[in-house]
C-alpha cells in the first residue's frame, strides 16, 4: 500500500491537483478547489465522463469542500486507469 499511496500522491501532485501524502489509512484526499466546482460536483462530473468514483470532501464536513476523497486499496493497473481518466477530466475542465 505504501507504493499504491506514493503512486496516487504522486499522480495528483503532476496533474496539478495538491495532495499531501497521508500518514495513515488509504485514502488520499486531493485539492480541487480550482476548478470552481463543489466537491459534490466534480465527483458527479467525473463519474459521469470518465466513471471513476470518488467521494466528495463535504462529505465529511464544510472543511472537506473543495476536496475529493479517493481510495488506493485497488490494484495498481486500476490505479494507474482512474489516474489517467481524472487527468484527462481536470484537462477538459481547464479547457472550458
Amino acid at each position: 500500500y505504501d507504493m499504491r499511496r506514493r503512486l496516487v500522491v504522486k499522480g495528483f501532485n503532476d496533474m496539478g491537483l495538491t495532495c499531501f501524502e497521508p500518514e495513515g489509512a488509504f485514502y488520499a484526499f486531493p485539492d480541487i478547489s480550482a476548478f470552481g466546482l463543489t466537491s459534490q460536483e466534480f465527483c458527479e462530473q467525473l463519474l459521469e465522463r470518465q466513471k471513476v468514483v470518488c467521494i466528495p470532501g463535504s462529505a465529511f464536513g464544510e472543511c472537506g469542500e473543495g476536496f475529493i476523497r479517493i481510495a488506493y486499496t485497488c490494484s495498481d493497473d486500476e490505479l494507474h486507469e482512474a489516474l489517467k481518466r481524472i487527468s484527462r477530466f481536470c484537462s477538459e475542465l481547464r479547457a472550458a
